[in-house]
């Protein structure tokens, strides 16, 4: 699978993250039933609607519902944000299908993602779970895991948020200037300060996971990871996690919007709003030589009354017991759909046809730019 690899070298790395700027990053991304402390009052959510249920899965000892919800592209970088109410509707109809964990991040915006997540889960805030990010040097570009920025990151987030605690945080790109361990220690103290709840990190590899999981327990690592998108399986990032008991979440798990089917070579995108622009797997070509890809999920769709992004989020639910996706969506009937692959229950044999299909297939492009590429480990 042809996939980019980012520069090794520390100075190059360095390099790329000076050059970042806020559209650059703003991609980069990008639990539930858990209750708070007793001291915290529950809201009553305004809604007479009858809560569905869904399963759960656990991201460390965090429990959450089997698919998630990517809030991101409500707000940003895939197009034009969504009208503030049609977001607050659709984040709030997610949960009243099941869903009671959110990702957000304050660079997704920046800021006004956090801010419409934090409004539209203020009267149900005690029954869901809210995980966003820290990482970026928003005003200056560039990556800021320094412990004091974090601390000030998340008292912003939780005022944007609209909350007390965060459930889950994660440092949303590794910062090479700064020592694992010393980000997970502030986020230790943040624990233990109530403030945070669990401890996450995105786009990090093997070595990194180790040593902060050292520090302090790691409950979920975040990365792209579907169908077409399948580095986490070679790198040994899904391994460990695996191996010490940390979920995963991936991102982009219907390939940032590819794998539903309806994109194709003559698809355009708003060159100022959409980060998919700048990456090469979205060129005219990629997106018609990997629609093959598209074809073989549509067809084994077919057969069984789904659509292919049911499927490739049902994948995705059959890999390992702690993955738990989260398909972002404005729109309430793309939700709806969403939502049905957790009905749909893989055989091994169906695995089997899928996998046997998939390697005789060539992906096309990277999954990112080079810039974003290089904040990636």
């Amino acid at each position: 699978m042809a996939i980019n690899t980012q520069n090794d070298s520390g100075n190059s790395r360095r390099k790329f993250i000076q050059q970042t700027t806020l559209a650059g990053v703003g991609l980069l991304l990008a639990p539930n039933l858990m209750s708070a402390a007793a001291h915290h009052s529950d809201n009553k959510p305004k809604s007479s609607k009858k809560e569905n249920t869904m399963n759960t899965r656990k991201l460390g000892t965090l429990e959450v519902s089997a698919l998630g919800a990517g809030c991101m592209s409500i707000s940003a970088n895939y197009g034009a944000a969504a009208d503030k109410q049609q977001g607050i509707a659709t984040i709030r109809t997610a949960f009243e299908k099941g869903i009671t964990f959110f990702d957000t991040a304050e660079v997704y915006g920046p800021y006004t993602n956090e801010q419409l997540v934090g409004e539209a889960l203020l009267p149900i805030r005690n029954k869901v779970a809210i995980a966003t990010k820290f990482g970026f040097n928003i005003e200056k570009g560039g990556l800021n895991s320094k412990p004091e920025h974090i601390k000030k990151v998340v008292e912003e987030s939780l005022k944007r948020l609209k909350t007390d605690r965060i459930d889950l945080l994660y440092q949303h790109r590794v910062d090479p200037n700064v020592p694992i361990e010393d980000v997970a220690g502030t986020v230790k103290d943040l624990i233990h300060q109530g403030k945070v709840l669990h401890f996450g990190l995105s786009e990090a590899n093997v070595n990194t996971i180790r040593k902060a999981h050292a520090v302090q327990p790691v409950s979920a690592i975040q990365t792209e990871y579907s169908f077409m998108e399948r580095s986490v399986e070679k790198n040994g990032v899904l391994a460990v996690c695996e191996e010490l008991g940390i979920g995963f979440v991936p991102w982009g798990p219907v390939g940032m919007g590819y794998l539903t089917g309806k994109l194709n070579a003559q698809t355009t995108f708003d060159q100022k709003l959409d980060l998919r622009t700048t990456f090469d797997r979205f060129s005219a070509k990629n997106l018609a030589d990997n629609m093959t890809i598209v074809n073989l999920l549509n067809n084994f769709a077919s057969k069984r009354n789904a659509t292919a992004s049911q499927i490739a989020l049902a994948w995705l639910m059959a890999q390992k017991p702690f993955i738990v996706s989260i398909p972002g969506t404005r729109n309430i009937p793309h939700l709806t759909e969403n939502l049905e692959a957790t009905a749909i229950s893989l055989t091994q044999s169906d695995l089997q046809e899928l996998e046997a299909e998939f390697l005789k297939i060539k992906v096309s492009g990277g999954r990112m730019n080079a810039m974003q590429m290089a904040l990636c480990e």
